[in-house]
Order: C-alpha cells, then structure tokens, then sequence
C-alpha cells in the first residue's frame, strides 16, 4: 500500500541501517560507508544505543540477534541472554520474604549478556577493529550526546530516589546534582573510560583484530570489568521495589564461565514466507504460533484497519501468548513441546476457539504429557501477589509512566547481503544502581522467572529467563526482511500486525510504521508485578468510534490510546535483485532509517 507517509520509504543498493534513535542509525551507514560490513556495523549502533539510551539498555543488558551471512546462505541467532546465576535459588529467594523476584535492584541480576554478544558478532563475522568499532560509543559517551527528553525526565524523576538510596548512580545520572536538561550535552565519563580501557587492553594484548576482540571479552567477563563488579557486589545492599534492601547473588565464578553463543532459529512457514525467529528462551515463537492460528483466517478479506482484522488478530495472540506462559523456557533446561505448538492440527483446534465474542478466560491448550503446565498458568494467573503499585519495569512506552525501562532495536543490511536484526534491552538506568567506576548498572532480568517448583520459568541456576526479546528475520523467493520493535510482551504483537499488513494487504515498509496499531493485555505480563488483565486491550484512537465500539460490542474491555503512542517498529528490506529499503516508526520522534 502506498501514499502519504510520514517520512520517504528509504532505498539503495549500497546499504541501509535503521533504529530507535537517530545517531545510532546514523553511526552505523557510517560504519558502512568506512568500509564495514553489517555486523561491524550493528555492533557500532548497538554500543552507541546504550549511550543515547541507557533508560532503554546497557551493556550489562541482554541481546538476542537474528543475522544472515550472505556467502555462507546461513541465517542463526546470537544468544546473548544470560542465565541465573549459581546461587540464585527459589529457596534464597523465597528466605528473603518473597513471593515475586523485584523488577529492580541487584536481587532481579542474571550474568551480563549484551557485551559479550557483541564481541562475539564482531569476531565471528566482522571486519573492522575493535578500535573501529568501539570509537562512536566511546566518543558520544566521552564528550556528550543530545540527552532525549524522556531519558532526562526519568532521571529526573528518580533524582530523590538516587541520591537516597542508589548514590552511585546519582553521581552518573545527576552530575553536580542535578538531573540533565532535554536536549542538553549529556555526558558518561566512567563509561567512555571502561569502554577506551577494553581497547586499550585489547590492543596490548594482540596484533591481530581477532585476539583484540577475544582480550576485551576477557577483560569483562575476568578481568577489570568482573572484578569491578564483584567488588562492588561483595557489600552492596540496596532498596528495590519490594521495599527492602537485597544484595546480588551474582559471583565472579558466575561471570567468569559464561560466554554467548549461536543457536539455530526456529522457523515456520507462512504465505511463502519462511519466518525465523529465536527459540523458546525468548517469547520469539509466539508470533509463529500466531501466525499457524491465522493461517485458518481469510486475513487478505478483511479490512487491515477494521474491527474484524483487530478481533481476529487479538484472539489468535490470546491463545498464542497463553502458551506462551505455559510452556515457554529455557529449552537446555526444560522440555518445550514446540513440535505440537506449531503443528498444523494443534493449532487448528485452536483457531476454532476463536469465535465473535472476546474471551475472558486463560485457555492454554493442553499438550498431552504436559497438561499440568496448562493448568499450573491457569492457577497462577488468577493469583493476587498482593502488590498494589507498579514499578520500574519494561513494557510499552509513551502512555507509560517514565520510570519504566523499555528496549531498542536496529536492523542492518549491507550490499552483500549480510543483515542483522538484534533487540537489545536490560541494563536500564532506572532498575539498577550504576557499578561505580564502570559508568552503567546491572540488568534486572531474574524478574520474569518464577518462584514456584516445576515450571520450565521456574528459577534455577543456569537457567536463561524466558525473555520477551524477540527479533525477526523472514524470507521468500530471493527477499530477505529484518524487523522488530521495543515493547516487552507487546514486541510480538505489533511485529505481528506489521508483518500480517505487509503480506497480506500490500502495506509498504514505512506505510505499515505509520498504520494505526494495538494489543492485548489479556494474559500474564512478563514483567514485576505480573498482571493479567482478562479482556483488556489497547488500541490508538485514530481507528475510530466506530471500529473501537464494534470491538466493545464484541466484548473486548478496550483503552484507547493517543494517536502515535503505540509501538516503535524498525524494519529493513532486500529484495532478489539487490535493491534495498528500510523505514523507522516516526512514534516519540526519534527512529530513523538511513540508507543509499
């Protein structure tokens, strides 16, 4: 579908790069244009988004990627997401008086996994030095950056709190003490100096790029950064949202002997397209079940920006996602019956449960041999934790209050072929104090794992939490497409209705950035205090009075939002000839794609 956009469909043959902030898109074409490939130049972006965002990531965060190597034909996913440490058991937990992990504060940490996974993107498939790469983030850390408006009036927000109970990071976040004005040059000199010391030691280590990159990852994970970090972890104790003060179960040991690595995408196939996504550690799988429901819905028929579509789409995800909270874990730790979830006469079964009335019920279907996990979700979500106010967390973004943290996204296509797809988050400024010295906080991970036996998101140690991190690579006749958004539970959703307009109805790149979107909130978040909201969703108000009553007639409980404030997606494009596109959502006026 073509027409007005708000911004031009960006095309080329030479390269595209696009993500939620402007100058990581714009350092990234820039690692392209120096002569990198799409890997040098997602790993420069995904370094400077932690500066220009820390509210939304850092590099203690976490970061799964989806990428295709074009002269090896070969699509994988770098899982970056790091596990629960060896000490970080329900029985700990539950002795400090818990019900639910905090969603801030050192109790919620699991191993750092962002850094490490760029490092390793870089050594495998880069091109360029660490140096090289490294330099951006180290200069707008080193000598200031624009500060967005939202990242200063969370700061801002926060500026009591800090200097109370979190000082470390009140002399990161408040220099002089006081919190930074929008738009004004922003600085993080410990940071810029952690990231020049990877560098350095990098460069005194070896000659060779490769033994530079594998001295930084050392450096981090047993070296000055771990030893930084575990210092700091032996005596701190610090306030969360459970109104107590906890310290970090978190060890050298536990830094020391994890690395990220590669896994093999799940796929499934849809109208032609062959759709990857990450394996069940992250919510990834739930959009391909979506789309098996969806696949029984005459979808092309229907109006993309009519009540029918948005019920039709909105029940599917119900379904999907209550599996989701049944049966989703880590797969190196639990069984996932994912052959049954994506099967054809499954989730035929399940799109007969769809009829024109909205359903107000958890329904997880029940696999045979693992029904007691269906049932376990239906008990669990209908379970008050007695928390009564929320706290800073991931999930959507602009009608959300500013203390919660969110996510980023980039996707790179180079004109090789080579493209990336990675959702970084974790690590936000807002959920963990600053590690002084080293100029960012921990992640706060450990909150979406259950302190309940039995579970494959029960809490273990080693064991990756089941993340809503979730980017997408799909692929048809020669066309490769890269895509995602922030979101927390609403990633999947929104690439969903993106993806469903894309195939289905001609929607353009940036034609489908700009369509109206919405979601559910029907099933349990992933984030403290874990809410189920039966019925619920949220749709812009753009759509209309009458599609949002037809959805109320249909039984939906529906909020409705303000225009431009749902969903932050970013997609790129490569089609069989080699031409090029890619758009940016223009929601919170700060994505951009960039490209030739």
């Amino acid at each position: 579908m073509q027409g007005f956009t708000t911004r031009p469909e960006i095309r080329g043959t030479f390269g595209v790069a696009t993500s939620t902030h402007w100058i990581a898109s714009s350092v990234g074409f820039g690692i392209l244009e120096h002569g990198g490939n799409a890997f040098d130049a997602a790993v420069a972006a995904g370094l400077v988004l932690q500066v220009v965002e820390p509210h939304l990531n850092g590099p203690a965060g976490d970061l799964p990627a989806i990428f295709h190597v074009a002269n090896a034909n070969k699509t994988e996913v770098l899982a970056a997401q790091g596990p629960a440490p060896a000490a970080a058991t329900i029985e700990h937990y539950r002795a400090q008086g818990l019900e639910l992990i905090p969603g801030s504060g050192l109790l919620a940490t699991v191993i750092p996994g962002a850094f490490d996974g760029w490092m390793l993107l870089l050594r495998d498939h880069g091109s360029l030095s660490l140096a090289q790469v490294m330099e951006p983030a180290i200069s707008y850390a080193r000598d200031g950056h624009p500060v967005l408006p939202r990242v200063a009036h969370t700061i801002a927000g926060l500026a009591d709190y800090f200097a109370n109970e979190w000082p470390s990071s009140a002399a990161t976040w408040c220099p002089g003490g006081e919190a930074p004005v929008p738009n004004s040059l922003f600085k993080n000199p410990d940071l810029a100096q952690t990231y020049q010391r990877l560098v350095d030691l990098g460069e005194e280590s070896a000659e060779d790029r490769e033994g530079q990159i594998e001295a930084a990852r050392r450096a981090w994970a047993e070296g000055f950064v771990a030893e930084t970090i575990t210092e700091y972890l032996k005596t701190a104790r610090v306030h969360d949202v459970s109104k107590q003060k906890n310290s970090a179960v978190l060890t050298s040991a536990d830094l020391a002997q994890w690395r990220a690595g590669y896994e093999e995408t799940l796929r499934y196939e849809y109208h032609g397209w062959t759709v990857h996504k990450t394996q069940a550690w992250s919510q990834g799988p739930v959009l391909l079940q979506s789309l098996a429901i969806l696949k029984h819905f005459d979808l092309a028929a229907m109006d993309p920006l009519g009540a029918e579509f948005t019920h039709t789409v909105i029940e599917a995800m119900k379904l999907s996602y209550a599996d989701r909270e049944a049966y989703y874990g880590d797969p190196d730790h639990s069984a996932v019956p994912m052959d049954v979830l994506l099967s054809e006469g499954y989730n035929g079964a399940r799109a007969a449960l769809i009829t024109d009335q909205a359903s107000l019920q958890q329904r997880p279907g029940h696999v045979p041999g693992f029904e007691h996990l269906a049932d376990a979700y239906i008990a669990r979500s209908a379970q008050d934790f007695g928390v009564k106010e929320a706290a800073p967390q991931e999930p959507t973004m602009a009608h959300l209050t500013e203390k919660r943290g969110d996510t980023v996204q980039l996707d790179v296509i180079d004109r090789w072929g080579n493209m990336v797809s990675a959702t970084p988050s974790g690590g936000w400024l807002q959920s963990s104090p600053v590690v002084p010295g080293l100029g960012f906080p921990l992640n706060s991970r450990a909150q979406m794992f259950w302190l309940q036996e039995g579970l494959p998101t029960s809490l273990a140690p080693g064991r990756r939490p089941r993340t809503t991190l979730t980017p997408s690579l799909a692929e048809k006749d020669g066309t490769r497409l890269v895509f995602g958004t922030p979101g927390g539970d609403q990633q999947d959703q929104w690439q969903l209705i993106w993806f469903l307009r894309f195939v289905h109805h001609g929607f353009d790149l940036q034609a489908g950035m700009d369509a109206p979107l919405f979601h559910s909130m029907h099933f349990q978040g992933s984030f403290y205090p874990r809410a189920a909201l039966p019925g619920e969703m949220m749709i812009e108000a753009v759509y209309g009075e009458a599609v949002i009553a037809d959805l109320r007639q249909r039984g939906h409980i529906v909020t409705v939002a303000e225009d431009w404030s749902v969903g932050r997606l970013t997609a790129a494009l490569r089609h069989a000839d080699g031409s090029l596109q890619a758009a940016a959502t223009p929601r919170l006026m700060q994505a951009y794609a960039v490209g030739r």
